[in-house]
């Protein structure tokens, strides 16, 4: 056995991560959060071409919006909590990926329904994600 192992079977502390790993693991979670945040402006932009293009009334153009926003902060609680049971790492991941492909499902939509599908789910996603970004940040950058 290696000395680093002997050193772990015994309780010793792990050794630090490289400075470079949390240099990247700082970028992931910011570009995640910015994601999360930036979405809404984002939509606000591309609301008359989306309009156009799907045929949304005046009406119908604020689902747009507020799909996103209501699976967001209607599951915000949930996965904080989800957080908690399955790991924040994980269920960070989890958010991101099932953001990721909410967006491109939306960016594909050729229907409304199917734009505003795309929205809640990536409300889903970016109720999973944001609250691990701000535990993780709190849990590996502690000062």
């Amino acid at each position: 056995m290696s000395s680093q192992t002997n050193l772990l079977l015994r309780g010793a502390p792990a050794p630090a991560q490289p400075r470079h790993s949390k240099t990247v693991l700082l970028a992931v979670i910011l570009v995640a959060q910015l994601m999360v945040v930036l979405d809404m402006s984002i939509v606000n932009v591309a609301l008359p071409s989306i309009q156009q293009a799907l045929g949304f009334t005046s009406s119908g153009l604020s689902w747009v919006l507020n799909a996103y926003t209501l699976a967001f902060g209607g599951l915000l609680l949930l996965g904080a909590r989800a957080g908690d049971i399955f790991g924040r790492r994980r269920v960070f991941l989890a958010g991101v990926a099932v953001f990721s492909l909410a967006s491109l499902a939306g960016g594909l939509a050729t229907a409304g329904w199917w734009l505003l599908a795309a929205r809640g789910v990536q409300g889903f996603g970016a109720a999973l994600a944001a609250p691990a970004v701000l535990a993780l940040l709190a849990s590996e950058f502690p000062e």
